[in-house]
C-alpha cells in the first residue's frame, strides 16, 4: 500500500478519497486554487499545495504543476478523482514518466475509450450493439447536417471527448441543427479542449443504465452490478439508484458480461463505468446500446458501495498498488436498494440556473441507522456551513445517499433525509428533489430521461406553503428571540401587556415576491391570535421553542413543527410539507417601485460568450439575445418582451458580475 498520495481534484471527491486514505493509514496531499485556499478538501488532507488561479485552466488543469507538487511532497501516486484530468491520457502518461503511479487505468485504455467515436468503433468490432449514428472524423457542419438527415430526427449531438452533459444537444428539426452544433462545440472546447462531436439517433424514452466494472494488473475484470441514472436535467444526473428497477436477471447478466468484455478489450485496470442507453421493447424487456465508457470513478459510486458493502476507493488504492481484486465475480453480493440525490445550488424554476453565494445555513439529517453498516444516510460534501459556492466550479453542494431493504423503504428514507436537509443562502434543488422522488413516475419506477419534462406539473407547479404557516413560523422565531433577550434583561420585556384591552403588532414580510402582512395580537388574558393580511381572520396561535431554531406551532386547529433560520432581513422556513424564503418588507421603501423595463441583466457571475442580436434589431418575446458561460455550462438570456435592441453593453469574452446589465431593450 502507498505511504502518501496526491489528490488531483477538489470538493467532495477529494474529501471522499482523503477519508478512505486516512482509514488505511495513507497520508494525503491536496492541491488548491486561489478560490479554494480555505476549502474543506484542503483541511481534509495532511498537506496542501497551491497550484494557481481561480479558473480550472489556471489551476486544476495545469497537470505539470500537479506533478511537481506530487514530487516535491514525496507522494508515490496521484488520484485524479473525477472531472478535470481524470480521463486525460497525457496526464496519465506524464505521471508514469515522472515515476508516479496513476490511480486509474492505463493511458492506452483512456485513449481507447476517451473518444466516444473511437470507443463506439471499437465496440462495433466487438459486436456490441450501437445506436445508429455517425462516429467518424469528418466534423464539417455541412457533412454532419447531412448525416443527421440520413439518421432521421430527432438526433443527439454529443462531444466525443467529454461527459457530464456538457457539449450535448438534442435536435428535433433540421433548421435548428447548425446553431445546436455550434453550441455543442463551444461547450466542448471550453470543458475538454476538443470540439469533435458525434451524431446519433435520439432514442425516444431512453433509460440510462451503467455497469460498474473493476480490473486489476493480474488480468482479472469483474462487474459490481448496475446503476440507473435516467432522471436527468440538461443531460446531467439528478437521482441515481442501484439496482436498476425492472431489469430482468437475464438482461442484467447480459449487460454485465458486455461491460466486462468491453473493459477486457482495452486492458482495463481500476474502476470504470460502461454506460448503456436502453429502450423498452413491446414485450416489456429492454434493448441496451453501448453509449460510452467513463474511465474513472463516477459521481454516483456511493450507491454501488451501499448495495455491495464495499469501499471502491479502497479497491482503487489496492489495485493501483499491485494487489489483485479482493473478490471474484461469484463472491460479489448485492443487497437492498440505494438511491443518491445530488443537492445542487441552482434554481429549478429558472431552468436550473446555477446559483452562487455563501452557505449561511447548512444542516444535514442526523439519523444514521439506515443501512446494514449503520452508516446512512450518507452525505458526501466538499463544503461546510459558511463556505462560498463560487462561479468557477460546478454547483453541486453534496450527494445524499440512502439505503433500504426495498426500493419503497429507500424512497421513504430519501424523503425523510431531504426533509431534514436545510440550506440557506443560494437557491437549491432540495424541494425539487423531494417532488421528483414523490412523483408518480419515479415512485412506480416508470423511468426515462424525459421524466422531469413528463412530470412537469407535479414538479414545477406544486402549491407553496400556506401563508399562515410561513407567517406563524416567522412569528415564533421573533417571539423566541425576544424571549431570550427578556430573560437576559427583564426591563426589555415586549410582551404587549396592557392594563386594559389587548395589544397588536404588525410584521411586514415579503413572500414569493409579494408583500405578506402578519398581525400578531395578544389578548388581555395573554392568549395570542395570528392573522395574515389586512382582512385575515385571527386564529388562535401559540409557539414553543424546541432549540436550534426549531419551533412547535399551533395555528388554529393545526399543529406542526418548523425550523426557522434568520440572516439579516431574510428568513428561511423548513417544515415537513416544504420550505419557504421570506424577507422583511418596508412598505415605504417599496412604494412606487416597479420593474425597470428594457433591462436584461446577468443572472450570475460569468463570461459573455456572445450576442445573438445587433443594435437596431427588432426582437420578439422569448427570442435568444445573449449567451453566457458560467459554472462550466452555457446559459441563454431571452427577451422578456417584444422590442428593439438599443445598446450592447459588453463584448464577447468579457467577465460580468451578477446583476450586470448586458444590453438595453426598448419596448415596442
Amino acid at each position: 500500500m502507498f505511504r502518501k498520495i496526491l489528490i488531483a481534484n477538489r470538493g467532495e471527491i477529494a474529501c471522499r478519497v482523503a477519508a478512505t486514505a486516512r482509514r488505511l493509514g495513507v497520508r494525503t496531499v491536496a492541491v488548491y486554487s486561489d478560490a479554494d485556499a480555505r476549502a474543506r478538501h484542503v483541511q481534509a488532507c495532511d498537506e496542501a499545495v497551491h497550484i494557481g488561479g481561480n479558473a480550472p485552466r489556471e489551476s486544476y488543469l495545469q497537470w505539470q504543476r500537479i506533478i511537481d507538487a506530487a514530487l516535491a511532497t514525496g507522494a508515490q501516486a496521484v488520484h485524479p478523482g473525477y472531472g478535470f484530468l481524470s480521463e486525460n491520457e497525457a496526464f496519465a502518461n506524464a505521471c508514469v514518466a515522472a515515476g508516479l503511479v496513476f490511480i486509474g487505468p492505463p493511458a492506452s485504455a483512456i485513449a481507447a475509450m476517451g473518444s466516444k467515436s473511437a470507443a463506439k468503433a471499437l465496440m462495433e468490432k466487438a459486436g456490441v450493439p450501437l445506436v445508429p449514428g455517425y462516429h467518424g472524423d469528418d466534423n464539417t457542419p455541412a457533412f454532419l447536417a447531412a448525416q443527421a438527415a440520413r439518421i432521421g430526427y430527432p438526433v443527439l449531438i454529443k462531444a466525443s471527448a467529454g461527459g457530464g452533459g456538457k457539449g450535448m444537444r438534442r435536435v428535433d428539426r433540421a433548421e435548428d441543427f447548425e446553431a445546436a452544433l455550434a453550441g455543442c462545440q463551444r461547450e466542448a472546447r471550453a470543458s475538454f479542449g476538443n470540439d469533435h462531436v458525434l451524431v446519433e439517433r435520439y432514442v425516444l424514452r431512453p433509460r440510462h443504465i451503467e455497469i460498474q466494472v473493476f480490473g486489476d494488473h493480474h488480468g482479472h475484470v469483474i462487474h459490481l452490478g448496475e446503476r440507473d441514472c435516467s432522471v436527468q436535467r440538461r443531460h446531467q444526473k439528478v437521482l441515481e439508484e442501484s439496482p436498476a428497477p425492472g431489469l430482468s436477471a437475464a438482461r442484467r447478466a447480459e449487460m454485465g458480461a458486455a461491460a466486462v468484455a468491453a473493459a477486457q478489450a482495452v486492458g482495463y485496470v481500476g474502476a470504470g463505468t460502461v454506460e448503456f442507453v436502453a429502450e423498452e421493447l413491446d414485450d416489456g424487456d429492454i434493448r441496451a446500446y453501448f453509449m460510452e465508457m467513463n474511465t474513472r470513478l463516477q459521481v454516483e459510486h456511493p450507491v454501488t458501495e451501499a448495495v455491495t458493502g464495499l469501499d471502491l476507493v479502497e479497491w482503487q488504492l489496492r489495485v493501483a498498488s499491485g494487489e489483485p481484486l479482493p473478490l471474484t465475480q461469484g463472491q460479489v453480493a448485492l443487497r437492498g436498494h440505494a438511491i443518491e440525490a445530488r443537492v445542487c445550488a441552482e434554481n429549478p424554476d429558472a431552468d436550473f440556473l446555477p446559483a452562487t453565494g455563501a452557505l449561511r445555513v447548512l444542516r444535514w439529517p442526523e439519523h444514521v441507522a439506515f443501512t446494514r453498516s449503520e452508516q446512512l444516510p450518507r452525505v458526501d460534501s466538499g463544503v461546510r456551513e459558511g463556505d462560498e459556492i463560487s462561479p468557477h466550479y460546478d454547483s453541486m453542494i453534496a450527494k445524499l445517499i440512502v439505503w433500504g431493504e426495498t426500493r419503497e423503504q429507500a424512497l421513504a428514507r430519501l424523503d425523510a433525509a431531504l426533509q431534514a436537509t436545510q440550506v440557506m443562502g443560494p437557491s437549491t434543488n432540495v424541494a425539487f428533489l423531494r417532488r421528483v422522488a414523490a412523483s408518480h413516475s419515479f415512485a412506480t419506477a416508470d423511468l426515462d430521461t424525459g421524466l422531469i419534462v413528463r412530470e412537469h406539473a407535479a414538479l414545477f407547479e406544486a402549491p407553496p406553503l400556506a401563508p399562515e404557516v410561513v407567517a406563524g413560523a416567522v412569528a415564533a422565531h421573533v417571539l423566541a428571540a425576544e424571549a431570550a433577550l427578556e430573560d437576559a434583561d427583564p426591563w426589555s420585556r415586549r410582551d404587549g401587556w396592557r392594563l386594559h384591552g389587548g395589544a397588536q403588532r404588525l410584521l411586514h414580510l415579503e413572500h414569493l415576491g409579494r408583500p405578506l402582512l402578519l398581525r400578531l395580537s395578544r389578548q388581555h388574558d395573554g392568549a395570542l391570535r395570528l392573522a395574515v393580511g389586512e382582512g385575515g381572520v385571527p386564529l388562535p396561535f401559540s409557539a414553543r421553542s424546541l432549540g436550534d431554531g426549531r419551533h412547535e406551532l399551533h395555528i388554529g386547529p393545526a399543529r406542526l413543527t418548523a425550523a426557522v433560520h434568520a440572516q439579516g432581513e431574510r428568513y428561511a422556513v423548513f417544515t415537513a410539507a416544504g420550505s419557504a424564503l421570506l424577507a422583511d418588507h418596508d412598505p415605504l421603501v417599496h412604494a412606487g417601485q416597479g420593474a425597470a423595463e428594457g433591462r436584461l441583466t446577468a443572472p450570475m457571475p460569468g463570461k459573455v460568450v456572445g450576442f445573438l442580436a445587433a443594435v437596431g434589431d427588432r426582437v420578439e418575446a422569448g427570442q435568444a439575445l445573449a449567451v453566457m458561460e458560467a459554472m462550466k455550462m452555457e446559459h441563454t438570456i431571452n427577451a422578456p418582451h417584444d422590442g428593439v435592441v438599443q445598446e450592447l453593453l459588453y463584448a464577447a469574452g468579457d467577465q460580468v458580475a451578477e446583476g450586470s446589465e448586458l444590453l438595453r431593450l426598448e419596448t415596442t
